[in-house]
């Protein structure tokens, strides 16, 4: 695991036979599932107390997955299992469609040398590890900050499968799901106990993310003058997300707010979360007078949805001005450095006008703004 970064592993799946316990489950006379290792269970709760999930691919019976049902001290920690016939990488396919996560923050550990190769030649971005590479996983853990929201992680993905389940279940449409759902987004300044959040959210979503901004750089730039952190809690019927969003606002010029980072967890993606998030954030800067609202972008392959919401939002690439380069966007004061990456454009839009407003079903409402009365 040496130089593996820890922050792209969301979920860890883990091979049955040979793995989680040491016997074939299809093989045993009884009903009975083979004892699980303790060392396996200690690490699987090890990962789930920094945040990281586990589900299971085996290529067994499902009847073992029903089995398995009966052994909830040992069927609670999975989330998304997959237990059938079909190859490990069809698994894990499912497995990250299942936690809306890419198939890329997946980590297999699987004795069989076959099944890793299997999934290395077909999601080279998936890494795969021996049982015995597990001490090397959680080691690559030890040290880094654990936030509240990674502690209450796997909790909140289960609360996810109830989601989707109750979601499965109703009999109206997907937006008479979610207005049924009495969905709340709070939005506000960041408390201090909120900066490792808005941090882990910086390094670890990608699918909306606007700019990859490192922590560091989120924390220098939090820090400086002129600049505001803001972030976006949920809430529903079922429970809170906690900290889902955070942006990082630019105020040195205050005719023209800049976004250097505008970042969500992919929990909620398609709830209409990330727009709302964008669209009071324009409102806010036009009640404060500013008249152009801009957003740093660094397109990825991960980003697609980010784009998109960038582009219903109005929001357009800059025309070149002198003095104005991909490294010093607009917004930012001559003479300091980039925050953001060379290959990052500015989008911008005018705040004069109708904006956009967020989803009806959505109530959104503001925390007071601290920063206000500092600026």
């Amino acid at each position: 695991m040496t130089g593996y970064d820890p922050d792209s592993v969301k979920c860890v799946v883990w091979d049955l036979d040979g793995t989680l316990w040491d016997d074939i489950a299809v093989e045993t006379p009884t009903d009975e599932l083979p004892t699980p290792r303790p060392e396996m269970l200690a690490a699987i709760d090890a990962l789930a107390a920094r945040g990281v999930l586990s589900s299971i691919a085996s290529r067994s019976a499902p009847t073992v997955l029903d089995r398995l049902a009966g052994r909830p001290e040992v069927r609670e920690r999975f989330l998304a299992p997959q237990v059938s016939w079909q190859d490990k990488s069809e698994s894990l396919r499912r497995i990250a469609k299942d936690l809306g996560i890419a198939v890329e923050a997946l980590v297999l550990v699987d004795d069989s040398p076959y099944e890793r190769a299997e999934v290395e030649a077909l999601l080279p971005g998936v890494r795969t590890l021996a049982p015995e590479d597990v001490p090397a996983l959680l080691a690559a853990f030890e040290g880094r900050e654990v936030t509240p929201e990674s502690r209450e992680r796997v909790r909140r993905y289960r609360t996810e499968e109830t989601r989707r389940a109750e979601g499965e279940r109703f009999s109206g449409s997907r937006e008479e799901f979610l207005r049924w759902c009495d969905m709340r987004l709070t939005i506000g300044a960041a408390a201090p106990d909120e900066i490792p959040r808005a941090l882990e959210l910086a390094a670890r979503t990608h699918r909306l993310n606007s700019s990859g901004l490192t922590p560091d750089r989120l924390r220098e730039l939090a820090a400086s003058e002129g600049h505001a952190l803001y972030t976006a809690r949920m809430a529903d019927r079922f429970g809170s997300y906690g900290v889902i969003g955070a942006a990082l606002v630019d105020r040195t010029d205050p005719a023209a707010w800049s976004v250097p980072l505008l970042a969500l967890s992919c929990r909620v993606a398609g709830r209409g979360a990330a727009a709302a998030f964008l669209f009071r954030l324009m409102r806010r800067a036009r009640e404060a007078g500013a008249d152009t609202f801009q957003v740093t972008l660094r397109p990825t392959d991960a980003n697609l949805e980010m784009r998109i919401l960038l582009r219903q939002a109005g929001l357009r690439r800059a025309d070149d001005t002198p003095g104005t380069t991909p490294d010093t966007a607009p917004g930012t004061a001559p003479g300091t450095a980039p925050a953001t990456a060379p290959d990052a454009a500015v989008l911008v839009r005018s705040l004069h006008g109708d904006l956009p407003e967020p989803p009806p079903y959505l109530h959104v409402t503001e925390q007071d703004h601290r920063e206000d009365a500092e600026a």
